[in-house]
Protein backbone atom coordinates (compact mmCIF):
# COMPACT_ATOMS: atom_id res chain seq x y z
CA UNK A 1 0.00 0.00 0.00
CA UNK A 2 1.33 3.25 -0.98
CA UNK A 3 1.94 5.71 2.03
CA UNK A 4 0.03 9.18 2.16
CA UNK A 5 0.36 11.83 3.93
CA UNK A 6 -3.45 10.34 5.61
CA UNK A 7 -2.20 7.02 6.87
CA UNK A 8 1.34 8.44 8.07
CA UNK A 9 -0.75 10.64 10.22
CA UNK A 10 -3.36 7.97 10.90
CA UNK A 11 -0.23 5.52 11.84
CA UNK A 12 1.45 8.10 14.43
CA UNK A 13 -2.00 8.63 15.99
CA UNK A 14 -2.36 4.99 16.79
CA UNK A 15 1.65 5.09 18.03
CA UNK A 16 0.42 7.86 20.07
CA UNK A 17 -2.56 6.06 21.94
CA UNK A 18 -0.26 3.27 23.52
CA UNK A 19 1.47 5.13 26.01
CA UNK A 20 -2.03 6.29 27.43
CA UNK A 21 -3.79 2.81 27.46
CA UNK A 22 -0.65 1.44 29.05
CA UNK A 23 -0.82 4.14 31.46
CA UNK A 24 -4.81 3.72 32.04
CA UNK A 25 -3.93 0.04 32.99
CA UNK A 26 -4.29 -0.43 36.79
CA UNK A 27 -1.80 -2.65 38.17
CA UNK A 28 -2.82 -6.08 40.24
CA UNK A 29 -2.80 -6.31 43.37
CA UNK A 30 -1.92 -10.56 44.08
CA UNK A 31 -2.81 -11.94 47.61
CA UNK A 32 -2.07 -15.64 48.05
CA UNK A 33 -3.52 -17.83 50.72
CA UNK A 34 -1.03 -20.25 51.83
CA UNK A 35 -2.59 -22.98 54.50
CA UNK A 36 -2.92 -26.45 54.65
CA UNK A 37 -5.67 -27.87 52.12
CA UNK A 38 -5.66 -31.44 52.91
CA UNK A 39 -4.01 -32.76 56.38
CA UNK A 40 -4.38 -31.78 60.41
CA UNK A 41 -5.88 -28.04 59.75
CA UNK A 42 -7.97 -28.05 56.72
CA UNK A 43 -10.84 -28.05 58.42
CA UNK A 44 -9.26 -24.89 60.73
CA UNK A 45 -8.47 -22.85 57.37
CA UNK A 46 -8.28 -24.52 54.31
CA UNK A 47 -10.92 -23.87 51.17
CA UNK A 48 -13.00 -21.74 53.70
CA UNK A 49 -10.16 -19.41 54.30
CA UNK A 50 -9.67 -18.21 50.76
CA UNK A 51 -13.13 -17.93 50.41
CA UNK A 52 -13.46 -15.26 53.40
CA UNK A 53 -10.71 -13.72 51.82
CA UNK A 54 -12.67 -12.93 48.39
CA UNK A 55 -15.26 -12.26 50.35
CA UNK A 56 -13.11 -9.58 51.52
CA UNK A 57 -12.85 -8.27 47.91
CA UNK A 58 -16.40 -8.37 47.20
CA UNK A 59 -17.52 -6.27 50.59
CA UNK A 60 -14.97 -3.56 49.87
CA UNK A 61 -16.00 -3.05 46.63
CA UNK A 62 -12.85 -3.32 44.45
CA UNK A 63 -14.58 -2.79 41.09
CA UNK A 64 -15.83 0.26 42.31
CA UNK A 65 -12.88 1.71 43.51
CA UNK A 66 -11.08 0.86 40.06
CA UNK A 67 -8.72 -1.59 42.15
CA UNK A 68 -7.66 -5.02 40.31
CA UNK A 69 -7.05 -7.55 43.17
CA UNK A 70 -6.60 -11.75 42.47
CA UNK A 71 -6.81 -13.93 45.45
CA UNK A 72 -4.81 -17.56 44.76
CA UNK A 73 -4.24 -20.68 47.14
CA UNK A 74 -1.83 -23.54 47.79
CA UNK A 75 -0.99 -26.04 50.25
CA UNK A 76 1.82 -25.98 52.11
CA UNK A 77 1.11 -29.35 53.75
CA UNK A 78 2.29 -28.33 56.73
CA UNK A 79 6.03 -28.69 55.82
CA UNK A 80 8.09 -25.14 56.52
CA UNK A 81 10.60 -25.82 53.02
CA UNK A 82 7.34 -26.16 50.72
CA UNK A 83 6.03 -23.28 52.51
CA UNK A 84 8.74 -21.14 51.86
CA UNK A 85 9.60 -22.38 48.57
CA UNK A 86 6.02 -21.85 47.65
CA UNK A 87 6.36 -18.34 48.69
CA UNK A 88 8.98 -17.61 47.13
CA UNK A 89 7.80 -18.39 43.58
CA UNK A 90 4.41 -16.52 44.33
CA UNK A 91 6.81 -13.55 44.86
CA UNK A 92 9.34 -13.64 42.05
CA UNK A 93 7.28 -15.50 39.31
CA UNK A 94 3.86 -14.46 39.72
CA UNK A 95 3.96 -11.21 41.18
CA UNK A 96 2.46 -12.01 44.63
CA UNK A 97 2.35 -8.87 47.03
CA UNK A 98 0.53 -10.28 50.59
CA UNK A 99 0.44 -13.80 51.53
CA UNK A 100 -2.38 -14.57 54.06
CA UNK A 101 -3.74 -16.94 56.69
CA UNK A 102 -0.02 -19.60 56.81
CA UNK A 103 -1.13 -21.80 59.63
CA UNK A 104 1.48 -24.52 61.22
CA UNK A 105 4.04 -21.97 62.85
CA UNK A 106 6.57 -23.66 61.90
CA UNK A 107 5.76 -22.66 58.64
CA UNK A 108 4.67 -19.11 59.47
CA UNK A 109 8.09 -18.16 60.77
CA UNK A 110 9.56 -19.31 57.37
CA UNK A 111 7.46 -17.44 55.55
CA UNK A 112 7.93 -14.41 57.78
CA UNK A 113 10.96 -14.31 56.80
CA UNK A 114 10.78 -14.62 53.00
CA UNK A 115 7.76 -11.82 52.85
CA UNK A 116 10.37 -9.46 55.41
CA UNK A 117 13.84 -10.58 52.61
CA UNK A 118 10.95 -9.45 49.85
CA UNK A 119 9.36 -6.79 51.45
CA UNK A 120 5.98 -8.09 50.76
CA UNK A 121 3.05 -8.09 53.31
CA UNK A 122 2.54 -11.15 55.42
CA UNK A 123 -1.27 -11.24 56.53
CA UNK A 124 -1.32 -13.42 59.15
CA UNK A 125 -4.14 -15.24 60.24
CA UNK A 126 -3.41 -18.98 61.40
CA UNK A 127 -0.20 -18.89 62.94
CA UNK A 128 -0.03 -19.27 66.56
CA UNK A 129 2.86 -17.94 67.79
CA UNK A 130 3.39 -15.36 69.96
CA UNK A 131 6.66 -15.27 68.51
CA UNK A 132 6.12 -13.51 65.55
CA UNK A 133 5.40 -10.47 67.54
CA UNK A 134 8.08 -11.13 70.07
CA UNK A 135 11.43 -11.90 69.10
CA UNK A 136 10.68 -12.75 65.48
CA UNK A 137 8.40 -9.32 64.71
CA UNK A 138 8.99 -7.55 61.13
CA UNK A 139 7.93 -4.61 59.66
CA UNK A 140 6.17 -6.89 56.98
CA UNK A 141 3.64 -8.65 58.79
CA UNK A 142 0.54 -8.30 60.78
CA UNK A 143 0.00 -10.65 63.36
CA UNK A 144 -4.67 -10.86 63.15
CA UNK A 145 -6.42 -13.18 65.24
CA UNK A 146 -5.13 -15.37 67.57
CA UNK A 147 -1.59 -16.47 69.58
CA UNK A 148 -0.50 -18.43 72.10
CA UNK A 149 -0.13 -16.17 75.21
CA UNK A 150 -3.89 -15.04 74.10
CA UNK A 151 -5.25 -18.57 74.00
CA UNK A 152 -3.25 -19.41 77.74
CA UNK A 153 -4.26 -16.54 79.03
CA UNK A 154 -7.46 -16.47 78.31
CA UNK A 155 -8.74 -20.35 78.29
CA UNK A 156 -5.89 -20.79 80.41
CA UNK A 157 -6.79 -18.40 83.37
CA UNK A 158 -10.50 -19.27 83.56
CA UNK A 159 -9.91 -23.16 84.61
CA UNK A 160 -7.22 -22.23 86.99
CA UNK A 161 -9.59 -19.27 88.46
CA UNK A 162 -12.07 -22.23 88.91
CA UNK A 163 -9.94 -24.54 90.57
CA UNK A 164 -7.69 -25.83 88.15
CA UNK A 165 -4.61 -25.30 89.93
CA UNK A 166 -2.88 -28.84 88.54
CA UNK A 167 -1.79 -29.32 84.99
CA UNK A 168 -0.34 -31.90 82.30
CA UNK A 169 0.15 -31.17 79.19
CA UNK A 170 0.06 -33.24 75.89
CA UNK A 171 1.86 -30.86 73.12
CA UNK A 172 2.62 -31.02 69.32
CA UNK A 173 6.32 -31.38 69.01
CA UNK A 174 6.44 -28.00 66.71
CA UNK A 175 6.84 -24.19 67.51
CA UNK A 176 3.51 -23.80 68.01
CA UNK A 177 2.98 -26.17 70.84
CA UNK A 178 6.26 -25.72 72.28
CA UNK A 179 4.88 -21.99 72.33
CA UNK A 180 0.90 -22.82 73.13
CA UNK A 181 2.68 -24.73 76.44
CA UNK A 182 5.11 -22.23 77.24
CA UNK A 183 2.95 -19.49 77.32
CA UNK A 184 -0.20 -20.90 79.20
CA UNK A 185 2.25 -22.43 81.61
CA UNK A 186 3.78 -18.82 81.80
CA UNK A 187 0.02 -17.45 82.86
CA UNK A 188 -1.46 -20.79 84.81
CA UNK A 189 2.02 -20.43 87.08
CA UNK A 190 1.39 -17.10 87.40
CA UNK A 191 -2.05 -17.57 89.15
CA UNK A 192 -0.99 -20.78 91.27
CA UNK A 193 -1.36 -23.36 89.17
CA UNK A 194 1.26 -26.35 89.32
CA UNK A 195 2.83 -27.76 85.99
CA UNK A 196 3.02 -31.53 87.08
CA UNK A 197 4.44 -33.07 83.69
CA UNK A 198 3.94 -33.04 79.85
CA UNK A 199 4.54 -35.15 76.76
CA UNK A 200 5.44 -33.71 73.35
CA UNK A 201 4.67 -36.00 70.58
CA UNK A 202 5.71 -36.06 66.85
CA UNK A 203 3.92 -33.71 64.68
CA UNK A 204 2.10 -34.41 61.76
CA UNK A 205 2.74 -38.29 62.25
CA UNK A 206 0.69 -38.80 65.66
CA UNK A 207 -2.83 -39.80 65.30
CA UNK A 208 -3.44 -42.16 68.92
CA UNK A 209 -3.06 -40.34 72.03
CA UNK A 210 -3.88 -43.32 74.31
CA UNK A 211 -0.56 -44.02 75.64
CA UNK A 212 -0.22 -40.21 76.51
CA UNK A 213 -3.64 -40.06 78.11
CA UNK A 214 -2.74 -42.84 80.02
CA UNK A 215 0.18 -40.98 81.89
CA UNK A 216 -2.12 -37.44 81.43
CA UNK A 217 -4.25 -39.36 83.95
CA UNK A 218 -2.05 -41.62 86.04
CA UNK A 219 -0.10 -37.89 86.87
CA UNK A 220 -3.05 -36.91 89.55
CA UNK A 221 -3.37 -33.18 87.91
CA UNK A 222 -7.16 -31.81 87.68
CA UNK A 223 -6.79 -30.23 84.12
CA UNK A 224 -5.26 -32.01 80.68
CA UNK A 225 -3.75 -29.12 79.45
CA UNK A 226 -3.99 -29.78 75.37
CA UNK A 227 -1.12 -27.87 73.48
CA UNK A 228 -2.38 -28.92 69.78
CA UNK A 229 -4.84 -27.69 67.52
CA UNK A 230 -7.27 -29.43 64.44
CA UNK A 231 -7.55 -33.04 64.31
CA UNK A 232 -4.83 -33.80 67.06
CA UNK A 233 -7.21 -31.96 69.34
CA UNK A 234 -10.30 -33.84 68.26
CA UNK A 235 -8.71 -37.29 68.56
CA UNK A 236 -7.05 -36.34 71.59
CA UNK A 237 -10.92 -35.58 72.79
CA UNK A 238 -12.29 -38.44 72.00
CA UNK A 239 -9.73 -41.32 72.93
CA UNK A 240 -10.42 -38.99 76.50
CA UNK A 241 -13.91 -39.82 76.57
CA UNK A 242 -13.73 -43.20 75.36
CA UNK A 243 -11.15 -43.75 78.13
CA UNK A 244 -13.16 -42.36 81.02
CA UNK A 245 -10.44 -39.54 81.69
CA UNK A 246 -13.52 -36.96 81.22
CA UNK A 247 -14.50 -38.16 84.42
CA UNK A 248 -11.63 -37.68 86.25
CA UNK A 249 -9.98 -34.47 84.75
CA UNK A 250 -10.95 -31.18 83.06
CA UNK A 251 -9.89 -30.91 79.65
CA UNK A 252 -8.14 -27.85 78.62
CA UNK A 253 -8.44 -27.37 74.66
CA UNK A 254 -6.02 -24.59 74.60
CA UNK A 255 -6.94 -24.30 70.84
CA UNK A 256 -10.17 -25.59 69.38
CA UNK A 257 -12.89 -23.27 67.17
CA UNK A 258 -16.15 -23.37 66.41
CA UNK A 259 -15.39 -25.74 63.53
CA UNK A 260 -13.79 -28.29 65.97
CA UNK A 261 -16.87 -28.26 68.45
CA UNK A 262 -19.09 -28.79 65.06
CA UNK A 263 -17.28 -31.74 64.29
CA UNK A 264 -17.19 -33.36 67.86
CA UNK A 265 -20.55 -32.91 68.65
CA UNK A 266 -22.27 -31.42 71.09
CA UNK A 267 -22.65 -34.43 73.35
CA UNK A 268 -18.66 -34.98 73.21
CA UNK A 269 -18.35 -31.86 73.92
CA UNK A 270 -20.18 -31.06 76.32
CA UNK A 271 -18.86 -28.91 79.09
CA UNK A 272 -15.61 -27.96 77.03
CA UNK A 273 -14.54 -24.24 77.03
CA UNK A 274 -12.17 -22.57 74.33
CA UNK A 275 -11.50 -19.01 73.03
CA UNK A 276 -11.71 -17.52 69.95
CA UNK A 277 -11.79 -13.89 68.66
CA UNK A 278 -14.74 -14.70 66.28
CA UNK A 279 -17.77 -16.15 66.49
CA UNK A 280 -20.87 -16.13 64.12
CA UNK A 281 -23.38 -15.25 66.55
CA UNK A 282 -21.85 -13.10 68.93
CA UNK A 283 -23.89 -9.75 67.27
CA UNK A 284 -26.07 -8.56 64.20
CA UNK A 285 -22.39 -7.88 62.40
CA UNK A 286 -20.86 -11.01 62.80
CA UNK A 287 -24.24 -12.56 61.89
CA UNK A 288 -24.30 -10.61 58.67
CA UNK A 289 -21.38 -11.96 57.36
CA UNK A 290 -22.07 -15.54 58.34
CA UNK A 291 -25.25 -14.93 56.12
CA UNK A 292 -22.97 -13.28 53.38
CA UNK A 293 -21.24 -16.77 53.41
CA UNK A 294 -23.67 -19.09 53.30
CA UNK A 295 -23.87 -21.15 49.90
CA UNK A 296 -20.32 -20.52 49.06
CA UNK A 297 -18.35 -22.53 51.75
CA UNK A 298 -18.49 -26.88 51.42
CA UNK A 299 -20.33 -28.31 53.62
CA UNK A 300 -22.03 -25.32 54.44
CA UNK A 301 -19.72 -24.66 57.34
CA UNK A 302 -20.02 -21.26 59.40
CA UNK A 303 -16.42 -19.69 59.39
CA UNK A 304 -14.49 -20.09 62.53
CA UNK A 305 -12.29 -17.52 64.03
CA UNK A 306 -9.41 -18.29 61.90
CA UNK A 307 -11.33 -18.62 58.21
CA UNK A 308 -12.49 -14.69 59.40
CA UNK A 309 -9.41 -13.47 59.89
CA UNK A 310 -8.42 -13.78 56.76
CA UNK A 311 -11.77 -11.84 55.72
CA UNK A 312 -10.68 -9.09 58.25
CA UNK A 313 -6.81 -8.81 57.82
CA UNK A 314 -7.15 -8.87 53.99
CA UNK A 315 -10.43 -6.05 54.24
CA UNK A 316 -8.05 -3.97 56.34
CA UNK A 317 -4.82 -4.17 53.72
CA UNK A 318 -7.37 -3.47 50.76
CA UNK A 319 -7.86 0.04 52.92
CA UNK A 320 -4.56 0.97 52.78
CA UNK A 321 -3.62 -0.06 49.74
CA UNK A 322 -6.26 1.93 48.26
CA UNK A 323 -5.63 4.86 50.36
CA UNK A 324 -1.88 4.92 49.31
CA UNK A 325 -2.68 3.76 45.77
CA UNK A 326 -1.78 0.48 43.84
CA UNK A 327 1.34 1.58 42.74
CA UNK A 328 3.00 2.54 46.19
CA UNK A 329 1.67 -0.54 47.59
CA UNK A 330 3.41 -2.98 45.37
CA UNK A 331 6.31 -1.36 45.50
CA UNK A 332 7.11 -1.43 49.38
CA UNK A 333 5.17 -4.02 51.64
CA UNK A 334 6.49 -2.14 54.57
CA UNK A 335 5.11 1.38 53.75
CA UNK A 336 1.99 -1.38 53.31
CA UNK A 337 2.30 -2.58 56.63
CA UNK A 338 2.61 1.00 58.26
CA UNK A 339 -0.22 2.18 56.89
CA UNK A 340 -2.42 -0.49 57.89
CA UNK A 341 -0.98 0.20 61.89
CA UNK A 342 -1.75 3.99 61.15
CA UNK A 343 -5.61 3.33 60.61
CA UNK A 344 -7.55 2.35 62.97
CA UNK A 345 -9.36 -1.69 62.15
CA UNK A 346 -13.21 -2.45 61.51
CA UNK A 347 -14.69 -5.32 59.82
CA UNK A 348 -17.96 -7.20 60.84
CA UNK A 349 -15.87 -9.83 62.14
CA UNK A 350 -13.97 -8.18 64.58
CA UNK A 351 -15.53 -4.55 64.81
CA UNK A 352 -13.58 -1.88 65.81
CA UNK A 353 -9.80 -1.92 66.63
CA UNK A 354 -6.02 -1.13 66.31
CA UNK A 355 -2.77 -2.91 65.32
CA UNK A 356 0.08 -2.60 67.51
CA UNK A 357 3.80 -1.35 66.63
CA UNK A 358 4.83 -4.88 67.15
CA UNK A 359 2.47 -5.84 64.37
CA UNK A 360 -0.70 -7.12 66.51
CA UNK A 361 -4.05 -6.33 65.92
CA UNK A 362 -5.86 -6.27 68.71
CA UNK A 363 -9.67 -7.22 69.47
CA UNK A 364 -12.03 -8.43 72.17
CA UNK A 365 -11.33 -12.16 73.17
CA UNK A 366 -14.36 -14.46 73.95
CA UNK A 367 -14.46 -17.14 76.59
CA UNK A 368 -16.88 -20.35 75.03
CA UNK A 369 -18.35 -22.92 76.23
CA UNK A 370 -20.11 -25.88 74.14
CA UNK A 371 -24.16 -25.55 74.78
CA UNK A 372 -26.16 -28.32 75.80
CA UNK A 373 -27.73 -30.20 73.36
CA UNK A 374 -30.83 -29.62 74.55
CA UNK A 375 -30.00 -25.68 74.57
CA UNK A 376 -28.87 -25.36 70.84
CA UNK A 377 -31.46 -24.33 68.47
CA UNK A 378 -29.32 -25.41 65.16
CA UNK A 379 -26.22 -27.55 63.98
CA UNK A 380 -23.60 -24.59 64.43
CA UNK A 381 -25.36 -22.89 67.58
CA UNK A 382 -22.65 -25.14 69.55
CA UNK A 383 -21.35 -22.19 71.87
CA UNK A 384 -22.45 -19.47 74.65
CA UNK A 385 -20.15 -16.60 75.85
CA UNK A 386 -18.90 -17.02 79.07
CA UNK A 387 -16.88 -13.88 79.43
CA UNK A 388 -14.96 -11.42 77.21
CA UNK A 389 -11.48 -9.69 77.52
CA UNK A 390 -11.07 -6.19 76.46
CA UNK A 391 -8.62 -5.93 73.05
CA UNK A 392 -6.17 -3.79 74.97
CA UNK A 393 -5.85 -6.69 77.87
CA UNK A 394 -6.25 -9.94 75.55
CA UNK A 395 -3.04 -10.02 74.27
CA UNK A 396 0.57 -10.05 76.00
CA UNK A 397 1.84 -6.55 76.76
CA UNK A 398 4.02 -4.75 74.43
CA UNK A 399 7.15 -4.54 76.62
CA UNK A 400 7.25 -8.51 77.26
CA UNK A 401 7.42 -9.57 74.03
CA UNK A 402 11.10 -8.07 73.19
CA UNK A 403 9.78 -7.18 69.76
CA UNK A 404 12.96 -5.05 67.86
CA UNK A 405 10.05 -2.72 66.32
CA UNK A 406 9.10 -1.84 70.10
CA UNK A 407 10.74 1.81 71.22
CA UNK A 408 11.87 0.75 74.68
Amino acid sequence: MPLTRRTILASAAAVGTLPRFARAQTPTIRIGVLNDQSGTYRDDGGPTSVLCARQALVDFGISGKGLNVEVISADHQNKPDVGASIARQWIDQQGVDAIADVPTSSVGLAVNTVCREKNKVMLNSGTGTSDLTGPQCSPNTIHWTYDTYMLGRSTGGAIVKEGGDSWFFITADYAFGQALERDTTQVITKLGAKVLGSIRYPFPDTSDFSAMLVRAQASGAKVLGLANAGGDTLNCIKQAQEFGLMKSMKVAALLIQSTGVHSLGLATAQGLRWSESYYWDLNDRTRAFNERMKGKTPNGIYPNMTQSGNYGAVLHYLKAVADMGVAAAKADGRAVVARMKAMPTDDDCFGPGRIREDGRALHPVYLLEAKKSADSKSPWDVAKVLATTPMEEAFRPMDEGHCPLVKS
